[in-house]
């Protein structure tokens, strides 16, 4: 007994010894406990489990840089022209301008302002904006973001998209916005709305794309993004931006309350106003191609359990006489899969290709007619002057403003 008494009583000096010893270590080479630990391999993770199975989070908190990035480049528009009234002078018995109101007496003249935005997008003052926001205008301004007011000449416009270029005169040291890549954009990105609302000059709003490829009218070749970060009267031509600060699009009109419509907004997409911005800088106007008839979606049988757009390809519902089209004996109801060596995904699909064809070339269209396969050749020619979808949309009707 007191022999095990004396080997407890010595591990027990021993191990007080020691611990003793690797205090005194800790305190000279502070770490060194955790390096040795390391070295056999008996680390271990000391971090919380809540904190390991967080996910990292990758919205960023605010969006302020975004937006200095992108501001300076977002300019405010004031289109001005001269509207000629007829002047009346009203009679002073009630019952006579009740009656009759007054007498002509010649006609007035008065200034008439429209206010919208722009974005500068190249540093020698190439501007786009709306059409709607500068047509007939007979003299614009621009108010740019470090408070300078600069004159704008026109340099074109295309009603059926509803852009226009201008160019800022005797203005220099410009802030140019940057670009983004159209291909990344996805249903769901956080963008931001900048313009010049109501005149209450620049404004940021923010939503996200609530869809792409959006068409307003059966007969325009163009889309749409839809978002619904606010936009108000004023925010036309202003720029729709990523979370970077890139422009993906120039905010061009709205649903409004009169349609019951909460947050639906629309943008012309970034690569659409390039092409339009190249066009109109090198020959004043746009050229599209066209073959000379109008789409609608596949029908679908109604028991299928299908939407009416399930179906892949478009139908041709009318064909205009003495068109490409006609001569190469395509009728109403042909269904058409392919457009050249490319599936033809929707009716909006088909005619966003069309336009971009050039006239004078010849095009390969396959479809089904009657459940029969065909292939036919046709002539592409430019497009005629359609009706200005946006345009019109903008500003006919209280369901639509922009």
């Amino acid at each position: 007994m007191k022999h095990a008494a004396g080997i407890v009583a010595f591990v027990a000096r021993f191990v007080i010894l020691g611990l003793a010893i690797a205090f005194v270590i800790s305190l000279i080479w502070p770490g060194v406990g955790d390096r040795l630990r390391a070295r056999f391999g008996l680390q271990h993770d000391t971090t919380p489990t809540a904190v390991r199975s967080a996910p990292p989070s990758a919205a960023p908190a605010s969006y302020a840089d975004a937006v200095a990035k992108a501001a300076p480049s977002v300019v405010n528009i004031y289109a001005n022209k001269i509207v000629t009234e007829q002047a009346v002078r009203m009679f002073t018995d009630p019952l006579m301008q009740q009656l009759f109101g007054g007498t002509p007496i010649g006609t007035v003249k008065r200034r008439e302002q429209n206010l919208g935005s722009g974005v500068i997008v190249s540093a020698d003052g190439y501007v786009l904006t709306n059409n709607h926001v500068i047509a007939n205008a007979d003299d614009i301004q621009v108010l740019l973001y470090d408070g300078r007011v600069a004159k704008a000449k026109l340099i074109g416009a295309d009603e059926e998209t509803d852009l226009a270029v201008l160019k800022i005169i005797d203005a220099v040291n410009l802030p140019v916005i940057q670009m983004a890549d159209p291909k990344k954009l996805r249903v769901g990105d956080v963008v931001l709305a900048i313009g010049n609302p109501l005149n209450l000059n620049q404004t940021v709003t923010m939503g996200i794309i609530s869809a792409i490829g959006r068409q307003l009218s059966n007969s325009s070749p163009e889309d749409f993004i839809q978002t619904d970060a606010a936009i108000n009267l004023g925010n036309s031509g202003g720029a729709l931006v990523n979370s970077n600060g890139d422009l993906v699009g120039i905010n061009t009109l709205l649903i409004g309350k009169a349609a019951n419509a909460e947050g639906i907004g629309f943008a012309i997409p970034v690569d659409t106003a390039t092409n339009v911005l190249r066009q109109l800088i090198a020959t004043g106007h746009v050229i599209r191609g066209w073959l000379g008839a109008n789409y609608g979606f596949v029908p679908v049988a109604a028991d299928s359990g299908l939407p009416a757009a399930a179906a892949r390809g478009a139908q041709i519902t009318d064909v205009t006489p003495g068109t490409p089209a006609a001569l190469a004996g395509l009728q109403p109801r042909d269904i058409l899969l392919r457009l050249g060596d490319t599936d033809i995904r929707d009716p909006a699909d088909l005619s966003r290709r069309e336009a971009a064809l050039k006239p004078g070339s010849k095009v390969e269209v396959s479809g089904l007619r009657n459940g029969v396969p065909f292939h036919v050749e046709v002539h592409v020619i430019q497009r005629p002057p359609q009706l200005p979808t946006a345009n019109a949309a903008a500003n006919t009707g209280s369901n639509i403003e922009g």
